[in-house]
This record gives C-alpha cells, sequence and structure tokens, in this order.
C-alpha cells in the first residue's frame, strides 16, 4: 500500500489553534459552531492538550493547548490575533447568540451585508476571531458592483 503525501480525509488547509484553555475552547467550538470531534484528544502527561481535530461538514480545525516551549502561543500571550476565521453557519444569529451567551465578545452584531450574507464577528473567550455567516441572497455581479459602490461610499 502506497501512503498517499496528502490523506485523502484532510482538507489540504487546515487552522491550527493554539489556545489557553484547550479542553474548554473545544467543548465551545462544538456547543456553539456545531464542530464534531474527530478522533482521540491527545493530552499531555501535565494534562495539556497536546493535539485535537475537530470537524465542522469538509472542514478540520485542529488546536492544542499553548506550548510556549514549542513557540506555540496563544492569542491572550501575544497581545491578539491579526487572524479571522470565517464559518458558514445555518443561523447566523442563533450562533451569534449562542457564542455571546458561552463568553464571546461581540465585535458586530448580525447584520445582512450587501454580497448576500448575514454575517455577525465576535472573539472567543481565548481570543481568537470569529466570523459567522448565513448566506440568505444570491445576488449576480452587477448588482453586487452597484451595491459594494455604494456600500463603500463611492
Amino acid at each position: 500500500m502506497t501512503v498517499q503525501p496528502v490523506p485523502d480525509d484532510y482538507p489540504r488547509l487546515t487552522p491550527y489553534l493554539a489556545v489557553k484553555g484547550a479542553a474548554e475552547a473545544i467543548e465551545f467550538y462544538c456547543g456553539v459552531l456545531g464542530f464534531t470531534r474527530h478522533g482521540d484528544v491527545m493530552t499531555a502527561p501535565d494534562g495539556r492538550v497536546g493535539h485535537a481535530e475537530l470537524k465542522l461538514g469538509d472542514s478540520l480545525l485542529m488546536l492544542s493547548d499553548e506550548w510556549p516551549e514549542a513557540a506555540s502561543l496563544s492569542p491572550d500571550t501575544i497581545g491578539g490575533t491579526p487572524v479571522l476565521l470565517s464559518v458558514y453557519v445555518p443561523d447566523v444569529d442563533a450562533t451569534y447568540r449562542r457564542a455571546v451567551e458561552a463568553g464571546a465578545t461581540s465585535v458586530s452584531e448580525p447584520a445582512d451585508q450587501f454580497y448576500g450574507d448575514r454575517s455577525a464577528r465576535f472573539t472567543d473567550p481565548w481570543g481568537h476571531r470569529w466570523n459567522v455567516s448565513s448566506h440568505v441572497e444570491d445576488v449576480d455581479a452587477d448588482e453586487m458592483a452597484r451595491r459594494a459602490t455604494a456600500a463603500m461610499g463611492e
């Protein structure tokens, strides 16, 4: 049997988050965003999560506790993150509400966007930023251009 250089059951791009409190983050991501555990969570002898994989549809999210000794630092340690993780969900309003109730900080409440999505943003309790969206309208190219111009005030 030949080993595949890119495993068939893994996406080509997978975000990997360093989290202070990975076990709690796993529960948040599953309960709020609908992820499910993919395989076993590997725990180090000191109790830290060494590696976990979460599935959402055809997407995969990997995470672990922060490991400063391996230069794997969380947003809390480095003072924030420039990364925004975007997820399509069936009901953006309900997902946003669950996130805030579970301890996330609101960045922007759900609102309809010119490109046909209803979107909201929050920062999870571990400092990772999320954009959640539900597609609510198909917008053709001409209408998209008109709306983009109007939205950008040009």
